[in-house]
């Protein structure tokens, strides 16, 4: 059997790639006649934009047989604005041709390639192309590639190639010594493990050193060996002819039959899609098979739920693309339906790796990120050809990104009526270029690993933007740090919502940068014309090195300037060079924007104003969630991390760091309690109306005092469902809805902790759920308490009584006899749940004086009335919406 071999082309513009994939394809006896691009004939090179335009603009698949090999050409697009096509087919290659012109050399686009290349760690076989020219020097081109892309390319036709080749590795320097060559499988090897780049040259338009060139791919290039287990790798998604889906991917393991089911992990959630038909695809034209083996490259019809660099089975997704685009261009939709112009282009996304859609939903507009200007044309034309939609693009700008300087916290905190979720993030500045990198350092006691990497997942999903402009943040390392959910309340929603708002918190409060984004230039021109060019360059704030001298007599200047800079010098080199100068440009990453104010005044953004990425937090009181500003967060978070934030954003000096206690207040006035108090009856009650007839002011009355007053040392620990049980109207309430019961009791605790000031623990039996840790929850100004497996009410509050015994004074609410005896033993007091029904409502008599006292409702129309219709209305709409609350795990 055959063996399969993926071998990718790849070359910078005009380098001659199609006219060498034809003439392979020709040798090979694939094709009857060798195409040329001239005469439009191709046979890769089918779309109408590919044969009007003359360049290649998708990347696509033949088929050919040499000696004992199957060999699948991928042609990939040589135009930089085309260059994800490229990359994105790196992830599936066996090896690589990358194609050198001998009248151009070395280019800067063939050394983003090379980079890319070594990234993926693909072999690497070059060809210099265009030997027929005179003016070819073979010597002086091999010199160039070996000092630019790596001493180890050796031309593998030399009379002393073994010698050269001997002087990349050890062992074939032992193996030349010792027999004087170095055998056919130690180069294999070695050019399998890009030890050796062997290179070849001929003319790809006079079918010279072609041969030579498919013989060096199949005795130079090592098989590979596949696991049994299935795997596959995503590279590619497009469309035929009659619009149907197609999943492009590489089988690397096992086997895939036509009507399998594939698993599918799509942001975090996972499809079942059956795999209709198995096409093999060699131009535009293919052939169905019932079954591919690992090496095989097929399109899969009936996945809805693909994309590029995703991995299935054993295979792991790719990382995140190298190449990005720099400009961004508002979507000018002429009239036509935005729906319908979003759809599409949403489909061109899936199939261009290089486009981004952004739709912004307050203002209903549509952006697009792309490369360069062609890029932007093709999309014009697709929309028009595919959808029938005409639209145009503004002038566009460049995409501006965002980074931090110093380490902060961020807090989000989600938590509406039965939701939970809060999360802590280090965000930390880092390496350039190094974009977002996400780790946890959260411990699995505090959050389960499930909960941990959803966080993850949800930090890795969403483009996160910053303050300044709305721009991309990059160079930033974000760091799980401290998470808490609620066993009951706790949805995957909640976690999402919770981790966006906890990164937005940590950009409002950091020290954010703009970055602009930077070219890498080559610039080709004739010396009459070098002193106009620097004194450009100068003008634009590039650096750049000495100029050099070509071999053709031009002079050649590389450095870096600004995009926004740069735009259209192109055309403008052309111009004053007379069609003779050459700019090449590429990605140079990005750079502090030289002219951040003016560019962060114009964009006009308010970080406040974003909805869709908000740096506040909910939270939740009295049943109903609250939204609590970015720069308040930290004074209502649950978990005190202890992490040092270099700086504080907003009026975050006014509370402590997050882990150290602020310094003890002065004691309140009795006016200042009074207050506090009153905030609680407002909350509960209503507003209280003020005395418009009273002109002089006069202080707020105190509530009347129990005779034995209680210490705030005083512990009131509550066993809930004995309480429930042993009162009538909480009992009847069970038999409908124990959550009901258990929530109205809450709220009658929290009504007596208003008055009475003491630290009330309200504990409920959860001993008989299974792998229940127990978890306690900060509800309103109580603490309720869910014991753990195997635990029950009676047992947390004999622990809990035994720790008091003491400095504290404990009381214990509960008619359980036994334990009643036991907590007296601690030396607590001992409550029966009929006695504290009377402390009860003895409290609710002092809190209706006190409304009467202050509003001086008529006669017949009592404050006690109303707060007897209050709670019950109360009891009527926990029936309807069972209650929550702020969940704490212990």
């Amino acid at each position: 059997m055959s063996r399969q071999l993926i071998c990718g082309l790849l070359a910078h513009v005009d380098a001659g790639k199609t006219t060498l994939s034809e003439d392979m394809l020709f040798l090979s006896g694939a094709l009857r006649k060798a195409g040329r691009v001239d005469n439009g004939d191709t046979f890769l090179d089918t779309d109408a934009l590919e044969k009007e335009r003359g360049i290649t603009i998708f990347s696509k698949m033949a088929r050919l047989s040499w000696k004992d090999t199957q060999i699948t050409l991928m042609d990939t697009p040589g135009h930089v604005d085309f260059s994800g096509e490229m990359e994105r087919v790196l992830d599936v290659l066996d090896c690589a041709v990358l194609l050198i012109s001998a009248a151009d050399g070395v280019q800067s686009h063939t050394v983003t390639e090379w980079k890319l290349l070594e990234r993926y760690g693909v072999p690497v076989i070059l060809f210099v192309n265009k030997m027929d020219r005179e003016d070819a020097d073979r010597q002086s081109l091999l010199a160039e590639l070996q000092s630019r892309l790596s001493e180890a390319v050796t031309d593998i036709s030399s009379p002393d190639a073994d010698e050269y080749i001997a002087l990349c590795d050890e062992e074939a320097w032992k193996a030349y010594e010792k027999d004087g060559a170095v055998s056919e499988k130690l180069r294999c090897e070695m050019t399998g493990k890009r030890k050796l780049f062997p290179c070849f040259f001929g003319s790809a338009l006079k079918m010279t050193g072609i041969e030579e060139l498919l013989n060096g791919i199949c005795s130079l290039i090592p098989a590979k060996q596949y696991p049994r287990e299935f795997g596959a790798k995503v590279f590619k998604i497009g469309r035929d002819k009659q619009d149907a889906r197609l999943t492009f991917m590489k089988i690397t393991g096992g086997f895939l039959r036509s009507r399998d089911v594939l698993s599918l992990n799509d942001d975090g959630k996972v499809w079942d899609e059956k795999a209709d038909r198995i096409l093999l695809y060699s131009g535009d034209k293919y052939t169905q098979a019932d079954e591919v083996t690992a090496g095989c490259v097929c399109a899969v019809t009936g996945l809805e739920h693909t994309r590029a660099g995703q991995g299935i089975g054993t295979e792991k997704d790719s990382p995140r693309s190298q190449l990005e685009g720099v400009f961004t261009y508002h979507v000018n939709r002429m009239g036509q339906d935005a729906a319908a112009v979003l759809s599409a282009m949403r489909r061109l996304e899936e199939e261009d790796p290089l486009l981004r859609v952004q739709w912004n939903g307050q203002t209903r507009e549509i952006r697009a990120r792309v490369m360069g200007e062609v890029q932007l044309e093709v999309l014009q034309r697709k929309l028009k050809d595919r959808f029938g939609l005409n639209i145009t693009f503004d002038e566009g700008s460049v995409l501006y990104k965002e980074t931090i300087t110093d380490t902060v916290e961020g807090v989000g905190h989600y938590e509406p009526l039965r939701h939970y979720a809060e999360v802590h993030l280090l965000l930390e500045p880092g390496e350039k270029g190094s974009g977002l990198v996400f780790d946890t350092k959260c411990s699995l006691d505090e959050l389960d690993r499930n909960w941990q990497r959803l966080i993850l997942t949800h930090l890795y999903e969403k483009q996160h933007v910053g303050v300044l402009t709305g721009a991309p943040v990059t160079d930033m390392k974000i760091t799980l740090i401290a998470g808490r959910d609620h066993l009951k309340h706790t949805e995957g929603g909640d976690f999402r919502q919770a981790t966006y708002r906890a990164v937005r918190n940590g950009l409002m409060r950091a020290r954010s940068v703009l970055l602009e984004p930077w070219y890498e230039f080559e610039l080709t021109l004739p010396p009459a014309q070098l002193g106009r060019a620097m004194t450009d360059l100068e003008r634009m704030g590039g650096r750049f090195s000495s100029p050099e001298d070509t071999r053709d007599g031009m002079m050649k200047i590389s450095g870096f300037v600004p995009v926004v800079k740069a735009r259209g010098y192109g055309r403008e080199v052309t111009s004053y060079t007379g069609g003779r100068g050459h700019l090449e440009l590429r990605n140079g990453g990005y750079e502090p924007c030289a002219d951040s104010e003016a560019v962060i005044r114009a964009s006009g953004y308010n970080p406040l104003a974003d909805l869709e990425n908000s740096p506040d937090s909910v939270f939740c009181s009295h049943g109903a969630g609250f939204n609590v500003p970015w720069n308040k967060v930290r004074e209502y978070m649950h978990i005190q991390t202890g992490a040092e934030n270099t700086r504080g954003g907003g009026n975050l000096n006014d509370s402590a760091p997050a882990g150290k206690s602020k310094k003890p207040s002065a004691p309140k006035s009795a006016a200042e309690e009074d207050r506090e108090l009153m905030a609680i009856f407002e909350r509960t009650y209503g507003a209280v109306r003020p005395r418009s007839f009273d002109p002089q002011p006069r202080t707020a009355p105190v509530l009347e005092q129990r005779e034995v007053s209680i210490p705030e040392t005083e512990f009131l620990l509550v066993d809930g469902y004995n309480v429930i049980f042993a009162w009538d109207d909480l009992k009847a309430l069970s038999r409908q809805s124990l959550e009901s019961a258990r929530h109205v009791l809450a709220e009658i605790l929290c009504n007596f902790q208003g008055v009475r000031k003491a630290r009330v623990i309200l504990v409920f039996d959860a001993y008989k759920v299974k792998h229940n840790p127990g978890y306690s929850e900060q509800y309103k100004n109580i603490t309720i308490v869910y014991t753990g497996e195997a635990e029950t009410a009676d047992n947390y509050i004999e622990k809990t009584t035994y720790k008091l015994k003491g400095p504290y004074r404990a009381r214990v609410v509960t008619s359980d006899g036994l334990e009643q005896i036991i907590t007296m033993g601690h030396g607590s007091l001992r409550t029966s749940a009929r006695e504290f029904r009377q402390e009860v409502e003895q409290v609710n008599i002092e809190i209706a004086r006190f409304i009467e006292e202050n509003n001086r409702h008529p006669v017949g129309n009592t404050v006690a009335d109303a707060a007897i219709r209050a709670l019950d209305r109360a009891k009527k709409q926990t029936d309807r919406n069972p209650g929550t609350g702020s969940g704490n795990r212990n």
